[in-house]
């Protein structure tokens, strides 16, 4: 899997089409990512104390990382990626102005 925890990354498809966010876990077993504030789902949480109320959560959801696009720090657009090694260490590159990602 190209996209690592941190990443910047560009939503393809959805409801989230178009919106940028930061990674933050991924899943490479099961291909997907959860990306910070964007496929949102609410989620009723019981109440911890008695006398408290119950509340909805927003909580985001992993989404098929296939339907993310990682954003190029240097040309700053939505691009794929590639592998390439340098020296002994394995680097990602993006494959429109050919920068380290």
């Amino acid at each position: 899997m190209y996209i690592k925890k941190g990443d910047k990354v560009r939503i393809l498809s959805g409801k989230d089409r178009g919106k940028d966010g930061n990674v933050l876990s991924v899943f490479p077993v099961e291909g997907k990512i959860t990306v910070e504030g964007l496929n949102l789902y609410k989620k009723r949480v019981r109440p911890k104390q008695q006398g408290q109320k119950g509340e909805t959560v927003l909580v985001p959801r992993p989404l098929v990382a296939s339907k993310a696009k990682l954003i190029c720090p240097g040309c700053k657009n939505a691009v794929r990626v590639g592998y390439r090694f340098e020296g002994q260490t394995k680097v990602r590159y993006c494959k429109k102005c050919k920068a380290n990602v």
